[in-house]
């Protein structure tokens, strides 16, 4: 044993006996700090990992419920899935040049085809603002939801 931890012991000996002298209730109190004295100083830290996400539906619609949650905007992966399929069978890169928005120059765009103003007035923070960046116009889109119909799990049409 080095002359440290004899000391150590040596020193929570005499407090110890000092303790037993005031007596158990001045014990007890100050347990917790004989215990505080001793503790090994290496105590390990918990890390966090990134989450990684896959580049594909399942990833950025889960990508986009992480941040959705970070940010309180309601939504299930049942609920964006199921209107993805219907708005875009799931291309990020859909675009819609018939409809009375793109008529009026403004088509709606990407997985849940958002159109612009749209897109930029419920742009989320830490997201893209390119609308066809599938978690910005995922997150965007519930983010209206949201607003509008209270969440993007009950919306069952064009929206």
């Amino acid at each position: 044993m080095s002359a440290n931890g004899q000391n150590r012991h040596a020193r929570t000996s005499r407090l110890a006996r000092k303790l037993a002298v005031a007596g158990v209730g001045a014990a007890v109190l100050a347990l917790p700090l004989i215990g505080a004295t001793t503790a090994s100083a290496a105590t390990p830290t918990a890390t966090t990992a990134a989450t990684t996400y896959p580049d594909n539906l399942d990833g950025w619609i889960r990508e986009s419920l992480d941040i959705m949650a970070q940010h309180g905007i309601p939504g299930t992966y049942e609920g964006i899935h199921r209107n993805i399929m219907r708005e875009s069978s799931g291309n990020p890169l859909a675009i819609n040049n018939w409809d009375i928005n793109a008529i009026n120059g403004t088509p709606s765009k990407g997985l849940l085809q958002v159109i612009d103003p749209t897109f930029q007035a419920y742009h989320v923070e830490g997201t893209s603002w390119d609308p066809y960046d599938p978690v910005a116009n995922i997150t965007a889109a519930c983010n209206y939801a949201a607003d509008r119909y209270g969440s993007m799990d009950n919306v069952f049409s064009a929206y």
